[in-house]
């Protein structure tokens, strides 16, 4: 992948963050997003460091500088930040299944010490990928912005760890560095991202597609917002490049992606079956039988001490039959955002790279 592949207003953002910043962190770089976040700093000739907790060829011989380790340990974590102008924290456990310890470790404790490295090697800057999670207590969001307070439960680990870290990330915004400055600070809250090399969404529609068990929840269709990838990466090369200058107004705040696009859950789960030539999804199931399904899976495998998945959960069954679109006025004022791959795009995209796989 070279620079001149990008799109102009992206290779543009990308030639003016490399002016300001020579080396970065990329927490999470084996992941779905961080690895297209690699690959454009990398083109845009940035010194990548990934610190992931697997071995990632492909990532090495792109280029980028790979450490192995946890993001729990706080030596593992300040040796990567050391010598770096700007860290993107993109690193989480996610998924909706799994104790509270398993999320708060990496979520939670890892994202203090990525902080915590920060002010200790004086690097200034801070990208951290939030989740829209964190304002979900599992009811309707339409239409809404930053405005909206964190969710007052959470109906699963993951939303509560990350609401937890977007907090310490906003609070972290303004402190004092070791020797000189102040840490500037900035959350990204992307919906639903998908794409080409999605390891999450698209297999998990098309699996449970073949396998007969994907299903429609609740008797109405309620919009949602996602986001293509390229699109998330984009915005984190821009909330960077705005965190560089003299008085970041997007410092110390959050901001809702996606792609502008509010499509229902089966428009969106029907284009990603038609782009993996697959018939669309029409069977449903109430919305209210899901949610009592969920509520009893949860406390048998509670009970059995199961490790994996249940098959419905009562995040999934509110998540999946409510909506959840949102203001991303603030992101475009502040960040100067806009989507760059329409969802018709995209999916064009996505097909291609399904076929190519097959």
């Amino acid at each position: 992948m070279t620079i001149t592949q990008l799109h102009p207003k992206e290779q543009a953002a990308l030639t003016q963050l490399s002016a300001r910043c020579q080396r970065v962190l990329v927490t999470g770089a084996g992941g779905f997003l961080g690895k297209v976040i690699c690959e454009r700093l990398i083109a845009a000739g940035i010194e990548v460091i990934g610190l992931a907790r697997g071995a990632y060829p492909a990532l090495t011989q792109m280029g980028v500088k790979m450490i192995a380790g946890d993001m729990s340990d706080p030596q593992t974590v300040n040796d990567a930040v050391k010598g770096c102008d700007a860290v993107f924290h993109v690193a989480s456990k996610a998924g909706v299944w799994g104790s509270k310890q398993s999320y708060y470790r990496p979520n939670v404790d890892g994202c203090s010490n990525i902080i915590n490295a920060c002010i200790s090697n004086n690097v200034a800057k801070l990208i951290y990928t939030s989740t829209p999670s964190v304002t979900f207590a599992g009811s309707d969001e339409s239409g809404i912005d930053e405005s909206q307070p964190y969710a007052a439960s959470y109906l699963n680990y993951y939303g509560e760890s990350k609401a937890k870290a977007e907090q310490l990330v906003v609070e972290a915004n303004g402190k004092a560095l070791a020797s000189t400055g102040h840490l500037s600070t900035v959350s990204l809250r992307p919906h639903l991202i998908w794409g080409p090399n999605d390891p999450h969404l698209v297999p998990r529609v098309i699996e449970r597609a073949k396998a007969k068990r994907l299903k429609l929840l609740g008797s109405e269709d309620k919009l949602v917002d996602t986001i293509y990838v390229d699109n998330a990466a984009y915005a984190h090369i821009l909330a960077a490049l705005a965190l560089f200058d003299d008085k970041p107004s997007c410092a110390g705040k959050c901001y809702f992606l996606s792609n502008d696009e509010p499509i229902t859950m089966a428009t969106m789960l029907n284009k990603i079956l038609a782009s993996a030539q697959l018939p669309p999804v029409t069977k449903r199931v109430p919305a209210g039988v899901a949610y009592s399904i969920g509520v009893l899976l949860e406390a048998v495998y509670g009970l059995l001490g199961k490790q994996q998945e249940p098959i419905m959960t009562r995040f999934v069954a509110k998540q999946l039959s409510t909506s959840h679109y949102f203001d991303i006025s603030a992101a475009k004022r502040d960040l100067s955002y806009q989507p760059l791959v329409s969802i018709d795009e995209g999916m064009l995209r996505l097909s291609f790279w399904l076929q190519q796989k097959k």
